[in-house]
Parts: structure tokens; C-alpha cells; sequence
């Protein structure tokens, strides 16, 4: 009977051994009468549905429901769909907005069966519902997808393995629930809450990470990973829930924003929420909420920190459902973080506000808003720290909010879904957008551009392991010549924006240039330097000042590079069956001028490696120019489209990712 329905319900990759069914959506049980027939009119049966510590109807945790003649799939009900006999076939409805999680239902004294309800987007009175059978195999149904990092200039597709049906994840995530403040504090309150989508993606931002809570994870932005692993060891979400649960609901050490935000989206699948992890390249982390990032720069042009930062990218969650607390236009795409910024009503969470408020300038609605219209919108303002004290305003032309990025439908190419947050840039929808969020600094356009341009250029030939160059591009666009200094610098820089050693610097006193005359500067990058600075994120900071001397204006040009690591190469041996041993065979090519020792080859993928991660590890080194290869054996489960994860980590090079789709036949 559990297979039946589980399947019926979209369940069954969860397993088929217990009953998981969605809200309002029929599923069947058979009833063994040992008191003989059951006459239809003759007799009743009550049937009570109850969920928490303390159900109550009140808080709509308790339902009291009998049989009638046909299923009404708007409330709880049920009726008998069988032939009278000594077994009773009974279908059995849950109401499209009862709170999710354990349920036990009796009926009447004949005995008790337990089952788990989830959201069901595919419910047209269901809060989550989507009608999009292409959409809700992506959002509700993939157990695997791509998370974009690296650059804007050049985005990097990231594997990830959500697993959300792997085996015990479902327990797992209903724990995190009940382990939450809310729910410690006020169970009856928190379980009734469970019926609202909006309520738990709340909760889920909170409790994915562990500022406030008993979260899952632990968040570290520096190089010290020490009592735990590097975010970039993670190749998926399975190993981090199962290690949460395991550990007493300890944090797992350590997470960075696409890793929360992947978790938050493993957890909200598996209830049943359709989601999708978005990447905002140049995202701006506003502190004192004014729309303004206040940038800092010395006399060589190299960035100096502070509280208000530019992210070379930031990744979020976006939940599918309606707002009845709103407007219906902002039903639809929401969004959330679970990334610890700053605190939202006390606590560490963010979200959910419709993605469709941060594009009008809707900043009143719930929740956090202001915050997340600053991460796609906030104004760049650059100051120029002197040896004397003093700051000067530097002309820049950062924008942030750019190439805002999700997986797309069906595919592993990436969705540029920016217009879903912003209108076009001088557009006058923008500039409505910003005067109804009190924009003034960008409704104002302070900055005046002082005609002498300067751009950064590179070339496409920037791996990992090469010497290369990159330009700074200086054009003069007025009327006369102008005699100018450039500070052309580069430094190693994590991809939330903290700077490490100088890679290189170039300091030319005297670059002259006639009325539209262009000069192009060249700066060398050498492995032997910036290989020992770079930190996992592969980025280099390209900073070029101009100073005009006659004006004394300064103009900056900054721009993030990301170094590509050595490809990995997945071959499959073996016809892909289900419950047949398969082989992978893994190459990469160590690109770097350097010997790679201690290289290992791990692999895992929902559905594919029995929800285990499986390494091997090679028993010589390699050398430069040389193939670290190894054959490592899995046996795939499921029929269909899956995606096998790999991560390749050696002396010298590590967290190298890479995938190979596997269509599994039965």
C-alpha cells in the first residue's frame, strides 16, 4: 500500500517501506474488518489526524473528520472507494493547507497508522503549488543541480548532489524543525505554523545556519579551517545533514554562502517546496542599511577593508509559493538566505520577500527587504585615503547586482534571471523602482565622468599554473593632452571580498596621451608568485588607479579574475543499469609546473553511490604535464538522469570539481 501511494504521490524515491504522502491529494488505505462486512449506512467510523506534541484543533494540528460519500480534497476527508466487504477500502484526503511532518491517524477504535504529510506543489489549492511539470522536475523532484561561482565575466558551473531523498534526509530535515527556537519555545504554536510555507522557509534561514540555534551549519571566512573542513570540500548536502544529526545537532564545520544556501535547498525539496539556489555576482553587503557601499583605497590604489563590502558573488534561495499576506503580484519566486549576515528580528535569518518587491522598490513588505534590494542595487562610492589624512573622491563605474544567475530548466546551462530583480539599467522603470526605495544617491548620478578612461583587459589563456598578462587600458576622451600617473596592482582575494598578498605591481609616474589618444600598460602574473597567495577561490584582484595631474581627479578600474583549474575528465565503463556494477574512469591533467602529491579522486551522486561518498586515492605523484587517473566502481539504484560528482584534492591543487551526467537505464 506504501508503494502505491508513495508513487502516486511522488514520494517513493524516499523509499516505500513507510507512508509519505502530500496535502490535498488522495491516497488509499485497506482496512482488514475482523467484525465481518461493513454494511455502507450501517455503522460509522470516526477518523482523527493529529500531528505534534500537542495536537489541538484550535491551532489546526487536530482534525476530526468521518466518512462521507465522496472525498472533498479542499478539507480533511474520506470515504469508502472499494466493494463492501470484509476488507474496507477507504480514501483518505489531507486538507491543501494542514501543517506538514509526522502524523498519526486513528480510525475510530480499529487501530492507528502513521504517515508523513509534505507540501504538494502539484495541488492547485497547495500555497507551493506550480503548474510546470518541467519546473517542478527540476524544483521538487532533482536530486542534483549546478551552483554558478567564480566570476561575472566568468561564471563557474559547480556541481552539487542535494540528495534530498537519500535515505534518512527526510527525518533529518523534520528534525531540524523541531529543533528549532520556535518550535522549543512554543511547539503547538510552531507546529501549526508548519501549514505555511512562508513560515518555514523563515525558520529554514535561521536554521541552516547556527548564529542562534542549534543550526546545521557553521560559517568561516578566513584561510583557519582548523576542528572542521574547507566549504569547498563539500560536494553535496547528504553528508553535511547526516553529520548534523549524527554529532547531537552540533554544527558542521564549515560553510560559505552557496554551501547554506545549497542545504536550504536540499531541505525545502524535501518538503516539498519547489526552490533553486541563485548566484548575485557583485553582491553588495550593506551594514548601516543607507544604499551605499562606502569603498576605501590607499595612495596605490589597493583596497583598504571595511564594514560595507562588495562579494565577488553571493548565492540565495528562491521558494516557490503565494503571498496572501500580500498582493498577488507577489506571489511566485521569494527569496531567502541562510547565509549569517545581519540579524532579522533578533536573529540570524533573511527572507522570504517576493523577488517581484525587490525589482518595484518595495521595501515596506516582509521580510528584510531593504537588505536584499542593497545586495542587487547599492550604490558604489570610492574614497582615496592620503598619507595626510585626508580622503578625495575617486571616479568608478562598479555596479552591483550583475548577471544574476540559477540552473536552468532541464539543462545544465545557466538562466540569467537579472530581469527578474532589476529593471534596465536608466530605463525609467529603474528610476521609479528607486524613488519609491528612496534610492537618492543613485536617483542623484553624483559622479561625473572626468574623460580620462581606464580599463582592465586579459586574454582567455589565465589557468591555473601560467604566466600570463593582463592590461590596463587608459583613453583619454578630451579635447586636450593630458599627462597622468597609473598604479596598475594585483592581489590574491577571496570571493567575498577579503584581499591577501600582491601578485604584482606597476607604478608609471609619467603615461602620456594626446586628445583620444589610448595607451595599453601590460602586467605580468607569474605562478612562482601568485601561486603560494591564491586563496581556494582562485581569484585575483586587478586594481588600476589614474591620476590626472592636471586636474587631480583619479579614475579606478577594478576587476576580478578567476583561474580556471585543469579539467576533469569522467569516462563510464559499463552499461548504466540499474543495480549494475559500473566504472568510473577519472582523469585530470596536472597542468601546474609543480609535482602534485597525496592526489585523491572522490565521488558520490543521489541515487548513484548508495547515498555514500567514495574515494580513491592514487599510490604515486604526478608530475607536470602528467595524468593523475584512477577507475572507481558504483552501483546506481534509480532509473533516469542522475549526475555523478567528482572532486579531485592533491598537495598543490585542491577542491578541483567536475561531473559527468549518467542516464540509467532499468
Amino acid at each position: 500500500i506504501c508503494e502505491f501511494n508513495n508513487t502516486d504521490h511522488r514520494t517513493d524515491l524516499n523509499g516505500v517501506d513507510r507512508l509519505i504522502v502530500r496535502r490535498g491529494q488522495v491516497f488509499t488505505i485497506s482496512l482488514y474488518l475482523r467484525s465481518g462486512n461493513y454494511q455502507p449506512g450501517v455503522g460509522s467510523l470516526d477518523l482523527v489526524a493529529e500531528t505534534g506534541p500537542q495536537p489541538s484543533e484550535q491551532y489546526g494540528t487536530r482534525a476530526s473528520f468521518g466518512l462521507s460519500a465522496d472525498i472533498d480534497t479542499s478539507r480533511w476527508s474520506a470515504a469508502v472507494t472499494g466493494p463492501p466487504g470484509d476488507t474496507l477500502t477507504l480514501s483518505i484526503c489531507a486538507a491543501p493547507d494542514a501543517p506538514i511532518g509526522r502524523y498519526t491517524l486513528t480510525l475510530g477504535a480499529s487501530g492507528q497508522i502513521e504517515f508523513i504529510l509534505l507540501y504538494n506543489p502539484w495541488c492547485p489549492d497547495d500555497a507551493v503549488y506550480m503548474d510546470n511539470e518541467k519546473s517542478l522536475e527540476e524544483y521538487v523532484l532533482s536530486q542534483d543541480g549546478i551552483i554558478f561561482r567564480g566570476s561575472s565575466k566568468h561564471p563557474i558551473a559547480t556541481p552539487w548532489n542535494f540528495g534530498q531523498f537519500e535515505s534518512g534526509i527526510l527525518d533529518i530535515c523534520l528534525r531540524i524543525l523541531d529543533m528549532n527556537p520556535k518550535c522549543l519555545r512554543n511547539p503547538g504554536k510552531d507546529y501549526s505554523g508548519r501549514r505555511n510555507p512562508i513560515y518555514v522557509s523563515r525558520v529554514l534561514s535561521a536554521m541552516v545556519n547556527c548564529n542562534d540555534d542549534k543550526g546545521v551549519l557553521l560559517g568561516r571566512w578566513t584561510d583557519d579551517y582548523e576542528g572542521g573542513v574547507s566549504p569547498m570540500f563539500w560536494r553535496g548536502s547528504v553528508e553535511i545533514l547526516r553529520n548534523w544529526d549524527s554529532q547531537a545537532c552540533q554544527p558542521v564545520r564549515y560553510g560559505q554562502c552557496w554551501v547554506f544556501a545549497a542545504v536550504a535547498c536540499s531541505i525545502s525539496r524535501a518538503l516539498g517546496i519547489p526552490c533553486r539556489v541563485v548566484t548575485n555576482y557583485f553582491s553588495a553587503h550593506d551594514t548601516n542599511g543607507n544604499l551605499v557601499i562606502e569603498r576605501y583605497i590607499n595612495e596605490n590604489g589597493e583596497p583598504i577593508q571595511s564594514r560595507d563590502m562588495i562579494w565577488n558573488y553571493h548565492c540565495w534561495l528562491e521558494s516557490w509559493m503565494t503571498r496572501p499576506d500580500l498582493k498577488s503580484e507577489f506571489n511566485g519566486w521569494q527569496a531567502s538566505d541562510p547565509t549569517p549576515q545581519e540579524k532579522s528580528e533578533g536573529v540570524y535569518c533573511c527572507g522570504p520577500i517576493p523577488v517581484r518587491a525587490i525589482k518595484e522598490g518595495d521595501l515596506m513588505f516582509k521580510y528584510d527587504a531593504l537588505f536584499v534590494f542593497s545586495e542587487v542595487n547599492a550604490d558604489v562610492v570610492t574614497f582615496r585615503k592620503n598619507k595626510d589624512g585626508s580622503t578625495s573622491q575617486v571616479y568608478s563605474t562598479a555596479v552591483v547586482g550583475q548577471k544574476i544567475s540559477t540552473k536552468s530548466v532541464g539543462s545544465d546551462a545557466r538562466e540569467d534571471i537579472t530581469h527578474l530583480y532589476k529593471y534596465p539599467e536608466g530605463s525609467d522603470e529603474e528610476r521609479e523602482a528607486f524613488k519609491k526605495a528612496n534610492h537618492q544617491n543613485k536617483l542623484l548620478h553624483q559622479q561625473q565622468n572626468p574623460g580620462l578612461h581606464v580599463t582592465i583587459k586579459v586574454t582567455s589563456d589565465m589557468s591555473k599554473g601560467c604566466d600570463f598578462d593582463v592590461f590596463a587600458v587608459v583613453t583619454n576622451n578630451t579635447q586636450s593632452e593630458k599627462k597622468c600617473r597609473l598604479l596598475f596592482g594585483s592581489c590574491a582575494v577571496s570571493y567575498s571580498g577579503v584581499t591577501g598578498g600582491n601578485c604584482g605591481f606597476k607604478d608609471l609616474l609619467n603615461v602620456e596621451l594626446p586628445p583620444g589618444g589610448e595607451r595599453r600598460v601590460a602586467l605580468r602574473l607569474n605562478y612562482s608568485k601568485y601561486g603560494a597567495l591564491l586563496t581556494e577561490d582562485n581569484l585575483i584582484r586587478l586594481g588600476a588607479l589614474l591620476l590626472d595631474y592636471t586636474t587631480k581627479e583619479s579614475t579606478l578600474a577594478v576587476r576580478n579574475i578567476v583561474l580556471e583549474n585543469p579539467e576533469i575528465k569522467v569516462r563510464i565503463l559499463g552499461e548504466p543499469k540499474v543495480n549494475r556494477k559500473l566504472a568510473a574512469e577519472i582523469t585530470l591533467q596536472n597542468t601546474l609546473p609543480v609535482q602534485l602529491d597525496n592526489c585523491c579522486f572522490t565521488i558520490e551522486g543521489a541515487n548513484l553511490t548508495g547515498g555514500c561518498v567514495i574515494s580513491e586515492t592514487l599510490n604515486s605523484s604526478v608530475g607536470p604535464g602528467e595524468d593523475a587517473k584512477v577507475k572507481i566502481y558504483f552501483t546506481p539504484s534509480h532509473s533516469g538522469l542522475r549526475k555523478l560528482v567528482v572532486d579531485f584534492n592533491s598537495s598543490k591543487l585542491s577542491h578541483v570539481k567536475g561531473y559527468r551526467n549518467v542516464i540509467i537505464g532499468k
